[in-house]
């Protein structure tokens, strides 16, 4: 069985926080989805438990970055656009 290092499940973690599905994590580095899933836990934990708080503040960080390169395309995408932002 393969080793890897705190850092490379730190990495593999972080993409999952980003939004990136386990499955297609697993399938990008070749290991099963129950490792990562298993990682996630040794990772996201303070204590044995994980850190619930940080998960939610992590996903709420996701969700604040979508909206804002939303706005920005809508934006800068015409001036048109732009005006009816303003008007609504």
């Amino acid at each position: 069985m393969k080793k890897y290092d705190k850092d490379f499940k730190k990495e593999t973690v972080k993409k999952y926080l980003d939004g990136q599905s386990v499955a297609s994590i697993a399938r990008e580095i070749g290991v099963n989805e129950n490792t990562i899933h298993k990682w996630k836990k040794e990772i996201l934990s303070v204590n044995g438990e994980i850190d619930q708080e940080k998960l939610l503040m992590r996903k709420r960080i996701i969700e604040l970055e979508m909206e804002n390169e939303i706005l920005n395309g809508v934006s800068q995408s015409s001036p048109e656009a732009d005006r009816e932002i303003r008007v609504h």
